[in-house]
């Protein structure tokens, strides 16, 4: 459970004003101290995540904020903070006490899960203390509550139970490959090594990948790209499918017939994190861009910056040579991602590997707010490439129609 990715568990945001027991809720629900507990108001700071399994549900990370009502300078700091811990959330709790006067701290908390379409439940802690207040207003305005005592311990297993009935309908991944491969299917991984690998580990993506062509009892052969064809080669039948990373695409190509089905571990994470259709809607935007336009290179996670990597070095490099503009280019990492998207004119996504897809989501909902088309590493280098048709007809199912003939 431990080892599960931070990016494919449930993430569980736990809000409030500051005092109410985030903090004593997060050690009731872990069984830990986990978050520290303080009688002095705004002791949590930064947010605290906290891995965690709730059955049947599974693996899922608790987050702590800080207080939405933190004052000051720095209490602002803390507030934006909590507000970036929101767009990432698949739950939302929002902690009140019994004789919280409930006003427009939680009331935005309210309209923002409300507009996510995220599922919510607002908790009513420290329930042996005097007071009616919170539940009349709940109550009043027909909105989902429990009662619980994190100090006492009490309703904690109610609360588990309550987070498990709201997460199903919400928290259902996308597949990464098992519903386009069978049982006794063969899929060859192409994985090349270079400078950009981290030392003696595959990354992310080709794991999960790999994992999740074994858990539906297919066999996953991996090489790498100049290895293919022997591994071709070696094969008594076709294999189903063949998923390589995005920057061997055309060496790939060059390799396999075409009636062998390929697509790129971007892609599939593209379909997983994020939205295919609005990825290859948005790479379109290539052919409109002129000289001075701002593109932004978003990242979900933070790396050591490669000579070669790609998004700072090979993709200003490929998008140069294709489009022949003098294009400007800003790079985003980790949680950070612009609130005026407005001045660029396309957004180029990582895979989201390390990130969940509510962060994912939220990005691309932005986006689709300020007019700006987005699309991801692995549709824009398939797209370069020529073979964007081929590399989504595997998910065939659903997609857009291509603009043009590829």
């Amino acid at each position: 459970m431990y080892r599960t990715p931070a990016s494919n568990r449930l993430h569980i945001g736990i809000f409030g004003k500051r005092n109410t027991g985030k903090s004593s809720l997060i050690n009731a629900l872990t069984g830990q101290d986990t978050a520290i507990v303080s009688e002095v108001a705004g002791t949590t700071t930064d947010p605290v995540y906290k891995a965690m399994e709730i059955l049947p549900i599974g693996p899922c990370m608790l987050i702590d904020t800080a207080g939405i009502d933190d004052e000051g300078v720095l209490g602002e700091e803390r507030v934006k903070r909590t507000l970036v811990v929101l767009r990432k959330s698949d739950v939302g709790l929002i902690v009140v006490e019994p004789d919280t006067l409930i006003d427009s701290f939680e009331e935005d908390l309210l309209k923002t899960f409300r507009s996510k379409k995220l599922p919510f439940l607002f908790i009513i802690n420290k329930f042996e203390l005097p007071g009616k207040s919170a539940q009349d207003y709940l109550e009043k305005n027909k909105l989902p509550f429990i009662k619980v005592s994190a100090k006492l311990k009490q309703g904690i297993e109610e609360l588990k139970a309550k987070i498990m009935e709201m997460a199903p309908g919400h928290w259902s991944p996308i597949p990464l490959v098992g519903d386009i491969i069978n049982p006794k299917d063969v899929v060859i991984l192409v994985c090349p090594i270079d400078n950009a690998m981290p030392q003696g580990r595959l990354i992310l993506p080709q794991v999960q990948v790999m994992r999740d062509c074994l858990d539906n009892n297919a066999t996953a052969l991996v090489t790498k790209e100049t290895e293919l064809l022997d591994c071709l080669s070696a094969l008594k039948e076709k294999p189903r499918l063949v998923i390589t990373d995005s920057q061997v695409f055309e060496d790939v190509r060059d390799i396999l017939p075409v009636d062998i089905p390929l697509t790129s571990f971007s892609t599939v994470f593209a379909r997983h994190k994020g939205d295919l259709n609005v990825y290859i809607q948005g790479v379109y935007a290539l052919e409109k861009l002129k000289d001075g336009d701002e593109i932004l290179i978003a990242e979900a996670c933070t790396h050591h910056v490669q000579p070669e990597d790609i998004g700072r070095t090979k993709i200003p490099s490929w998008l140069l040579n294709y489009t022949k503009k003098e294009l400007h280019y800003e790079v985003t990492a980790g949680g950070d991602f612009p609130d005026d998207l407005s001045r660029y004119k396309l957004i180029i996504s990582c895979g989201g590997c390390m990130v969940n897809r509510a962060e994912i989501m939220h990005r691309i909902e932005k986006a689709r707010a300020a007019g700006v088309p987005i699309t991801n590493y692995g549709v824009l280098m398939a797209y370069l490439s020529g073979i964007l048709k081929r590399v989504i007809e595997p998910f065939k199912g659903g997609l857009v129609k291509l603009d043009v003939e590829m």
